[in-house]
C-alpha cells in the first residue's frame, strides 16, 4: 500500500466536504425581497374628479337613513325584521348624475353635479301599499327627497312587484341545489298577512294534488309511487366541494418583481396609458365610468345590466324558472375573494360597502378586485429569417377589473380587462351549482341525468351589458363593414376570372337598422364612427365584436317576453336619453307580465346619425348540465362577452410605444439588458415576493342556518 494514499483520500474528502458546504450555504441563504420601483404615471385625468361617479360612503349611507327616518313620516323598519305589511327601506345607492352635468364638469370647468342618494322604499303599512324611489340630496348636507317613481316608470309602481327580501330565502344542505326531493308546493301568498298565506296546489314526484291534505289521503290509501331518498348529510356528499385529493406541489404563482404597475386611489385606476372610475351597483354589479385611453375618453359608461336564466323541466319549479339577477341584486351578492384562488394572490384587493335590506351598512370586504395578469402569449410578434434576420415582439400583459357574484346557486366571474393595443374587453365566467329537478317520467326530455334523483335541467344564460361608447366625443354614428364575392376578368388576361373579397360599407341610419335579433346575421365589423378622421383619411372608430353562443330567445308570443325583450338582440344601438338608463328594471321579475321596464319600447326607429349613442350588448350560452356538472359548473367553455377594439381610431397600433417591447437582431448582442430587457430577468426578477398573509372575512357577522 502507497503510504501517501490515506493523506490523498483525506485531502479529496475535505475537498468534497468544503464544496458542500458552500452548497447548503447558498441554497440555504434567501433571495432578496423584491422592491416596488418609483412608478412613472401618465397623467391622463383627475382622481378627485372620478369621485362624481364614487359608491356612497357608509356615513353617507347612514346620514341618508337618518334623513328617511325623520323626514317621511312613517315608521320605518329594519328590512332584515320587516314583514310585507310592514315600511322599510329595500335600499340605497349613489344616484348618478346626469351625463350632460357630468360632462361639463370633467370637460367645461363646470359645478361639481349635486351628490344624491337613490333609495328603494317598500311601503306594505298603507292603504295603498306600494313601492317608491326617492332621490335624496345633496350629499353631505341632505335638504331635500324627491319622489321620482311616476318619472321613472311612468306610473306607480304597484307593491307585488317588489323583489322578495333575502330573509325569505332558506338553505340547510352544502349544495342543497343537486339535491331535489321531488315534493313541490305553490303558495299563495297574496296578503300581506302571513297568516293567510295558503298552499294552493301540491306536486310529488309527477302527481298534482289540490292541497297537502289531498296528498295525505292518497299516500295513506297507497295510491302514491313513493321515491325514498336517502337524507343528505350537511356536508352535501357528492354535492361537497371538498377537493378528493390530498394538497400535492404548489400550482404556479404570478407576481410583480418590482411592483404593480397601476395604481389605484379611491375609485380611480391608472394604467398603461388608461384611466376609469369604477363602482358597484347594488342592482347591476360592477361599472365603469370616464375610460381614456391616452388622455381621451372612448367610453362614458360600460355596465352590466342584467344576467337572465331560463330553465326547463317537467316539474312546475323547474319549468317555470326564470331567474332575472338584477332583482334579486348582482352587486349586493358581490362575494369575498379569495386570494391566489379568485384573483391572482398579489392582486389589490378593495372592500365595497351597501345598504340593502337593513338600516345599516354593511362592508364586502375584498369584494372586488384589480390585477395586472401576464397572458402568457405575445399580443403581437414577428420572427424575420428572410434577408433580415430580427425578432420583435410585446408581451400580452392586461389589466383586470373583477368581482364575483354568488347570486343563489350560480357564481358569476365579471371581468373587465385593458390591453395595451387600446382594447376593452368584457368578460363573463359561469360557474358554481347548477339547478335541478327530481328525476320521474320523462324527464330526460329535458336534461340529463347527473345523480340517483337529480335532474340536470336545460337552461339559457343571457347577459346584457350597457356600453355608451364616446368615439372622439359624444356624436357618434354607426357603421357597418362586412366583405362580398366580386366575380372580375383578370386584367392581364381577360379569358380568365377571378372572385375576389372587396369591402362593404353601409351606414345605419335608424334604431331599426342597428337592432340585430339573436340568431340573424349581423355585419362582421360593426363600429361607432366618430366625426374625425386619422392621417390616412378614415372615420376614427371603436369596433363591437362580441363573442356569444346563446341558446334560443324567449319565443315573442310568450306573455312575460317583453319583460325580457332585451335578449331579443344580439346587439341594439339607441340614442341614449336620461329617462332610458337601463334595459331592464328589478321590478320585472315578479311581475314580467306588466314590466315596468320594457326594452323593445326604446326602439323606435329614431335617426342614429351623429348622435350620442348606446350600445346595448347581449350575450350568452346554452347549458345542458352533464355529470361533469357535479359538484360544481367549470368555467372553462363558459366564458362569453364582448370586446370594443380600435378601428382607425389611430394612425397606428399605441402599443408599439409600450415599455414592455422586445426587439433585436442577428447583429445585436441579445444577451445585453440594454439591447434586450428580457435577458435582465435573472437579476432583475431574481427577487422573492412579499405576500401578505392569507385572510378571509366572508364567514364573518354570517348566521348559521
Amino acid at each position: 500500500m502507497n503510504p501517501k494514499l490515506p493523506y490523498v483520500l483525506l485531502v479529496g474528502a475535505a475537498v468534497i466536504i468544503f464544496i458542500l458546504s458552500c452548497m447548503l450555504l447558498s441554497r440555504g441563504r434567501r433571495s432578496p425581497s423584491c422592491e416596488s420601483q418609483p412608478r412613472v404615471v401618465e397623467k391622463t385625468g383627475s382622481t378627485s374628479q372620478s369621485l362624481v361617479f364614487a359608491d356612497l360612503t357608509p356615513e353617507e349611507m347612514v346620514q341618508v337613513v337618518r334623513y328617511l327616518q325623520g323626514n317621511l313620516g312613517v315608521q320605518l323598519v329594519d328590512a332584515s325584521r320587516a314583514k310585507p305589511s310592514d315600511n322599510c327601506i329595500a335600499s340605497v345607492d349613489l344616484q348618478v348624475p346626469a351625463k350632460a352635468e357630468v360632462l361639463r364638469f370633467l370637460d367645461g370647468g363646470g359645478a361639481r353635479p349635486p351628490r344624491e342618494a337613490l333609495a328603494v322604499l317598500y311601503f306594505g303599512n298603507q292603504p295603498d301599499p306600494n313601492i317608491t324611489e326617492y332621490v335624496v340630496g345633496p350629499l353631505p348636507t341632505l335638504a331635500y327627497h324627491r319622489d321620482v317613481t311616476v318619472q321613472k316608470y311612468r306610473g306607480k309602481v304597484p307593491y307585488y312587484r317588489r323583489p322578495m327580501l333575502g330573509s325569505e330565502y332558506e338553505q340547510n344542505v352544502s349544495g342543497f341545489f343537486v339535491h331535489p326531493v321531488g315534493l313541490e308546493v305553490l303558495v299563495d301568498h297574496s296578503s300581506l298577512d302571513i297568516s293567510q298565506w295558503a298552499v294552493s296546489r301540491v306536486f310529488y314526484n309527477g302527481q298534482y294534488y289540490r292541497d297537502m291534505v289531498q296528498l295525505e289521503s292518497a299516500y295513506v290509501q297507497g295510491r302514491i309511487s313513493v321515491q325514498k331518498v336517502r337524507k343528505a348529510p350537511r356536508d352535501g356528499d357528492f354535492s361537497s366541494m371538498k377537493p378528493r385529493a390530498p394538497s400535492a406541489a404548489l400550482f404556479p404563482l404570478q407576481y410583480e418583481p418590482q411592483g404593480a404597475r397601476y395604481s389605484v386611489r379611491n375609485n380611480h385606476v391608472l394604467f398603461q396609458g388608461w384611466s376609469f372610475a369604477f363602482g358597484m351597483s347594488v342592482n347591476t354589479g360592477l361599472r365603469l365610468f370616464d375610460i381614456r385611453h391616452k388622455g381621451e375618453r372612448v367610453a362614458y359608461e360600460i355596465s352590466v345590466q342584467e344576467a337572465l336564466s331560463v330553465y326547463s323541466s317537467n316539474c312546475p319549479g323547474g319549468m317555470s324558472t326564470r331567474y332575472m339577477d338584477g332583482s334579486f341584486g348582482i352587486g349586493r351578492y358581490a362575494s369575498p375573494l379569495v386570494r391566489g384562488v379568485d384573483c391572482p394572490y398579489s392582486a389589490t384587493y378593495i372592500d365595497t360597502h351597501s345598504l340593502s335590506e337593513t338600516l345599516r351598512p354593511s362592508k364586502r370586504k375584498a369584494s372586488l378586485c384589480i390585477f395586472e395578469q401576464n397572458l402568457g402569449s405575445p399580443l403581437r410578434r414577428h420572427y424575420s429569417n428572410l434577408q433580415s434576420l430580427y425578432y420583435g415582439g410585446l408581451v400580452n400583459s392586461a389589466l383586470v377589473v373583477r368581482s364575483i357574484a354568488t347570486v343563489g346557486n350560480h357564481d358569476y366571474v365579471w371581468d373587465f380587462i385593458f390591453y395595451q393595443n387600446g382594447a376593452i374587453e368584457g368578460k363573463v365566467q359561469a360557474t358554481g351549482y347548477t339547478s335541478s329537478s327530481f328525476l320521474h317520467g320523462d324527464g330526460l326530455r329535458y336534461g340529463n341525468r347527473v345523480w340517483e334523483h337529480t335532474l340536470g335541467t336545460i337552461h339559457t344564460h343571457s347577459i346584457n351589458y350597457k356600453v355608451d361608447l364616446d368615439v372622439g366625443g359624444v356624436k357618434n354614428s354607426l357603421v357597418a363593414h362586412d366583405m362580398a364575392f366580386e366575380m372580375v376578368r383578370a386584367p392581364w388576361s381577360p379569358e380568365q376570372q377571378i372572385e375576389r373579397p372587396r369591402l362593404t360599407k353601409k351606414v345605419l341610419d335608424t334604431e331599426d337598422q342597428a337592432a340585430f335579433r339573436l340568431q340573424s346575421k349581423m355585419p362582421r365589423y360593426i363600429y361607432f364612427a366618430a366625426n374625425s378622421k386619422n392621417k390616412w383619411g378614415h372615420q376614427r372608430g371603436y369596433r363591437i365584436q362580441i363573442t356569444s353562443f346563446a341558446g334560443d330567445h324567449v319565443p315573442e308570443a310568450s306573455s312575460m317576453e317583453r319583460a325580457i325583450s332585451w335578449a331579443r338582440y344580439q346587439l341594439a344601438v339607441t340614442r341614449r336619453k336620461e329617462e332610458e338608463p337601463t334595459s331592464t328594471s328589478i321590478y320585472n321579475q315578479n311581475d314580467p307580465w306588466t314590466p315596468t321596464v320594457a326594452f323593445a319600447d326604446c326602439i323606435n326607429n329614431e335617426t342614429i346619425t351623429n348622435e350620442d349613442l348606446v350600445a346595448w350588448i347581449t350575450t350568452g350560452f346554452l347549458h345542458i348540465p352533464h355529470s361533469e356538472d357535479i359538484p360544481n359548473t367549470v368555467t372553462v367553455g363558459n366564458s362569453v362577452g364582448f370586446l370594443l377594439r380600435p378601428y382607425n381610431y389611430y394612425d397606428m397600433d399605441p402599443s408599439i410605444y409600450s415599455h414592455d417591447g422586445v426587439f433585436f437582431t442577428s447583429e445585436q448582442d441579445f444577451t445585453a439588458c440594454e439591447i434586450n430587457p428580457i435577458a435582465c430577468l435573472p437579476k432583475t426578477a431574481s427577487c422573492l415576493p412579499n405576500f401578505p398573509p392569507f385572510t378571509f372575512d366572508g364567514f364573518q357577522n354570517i348566521s348559521r342556518l
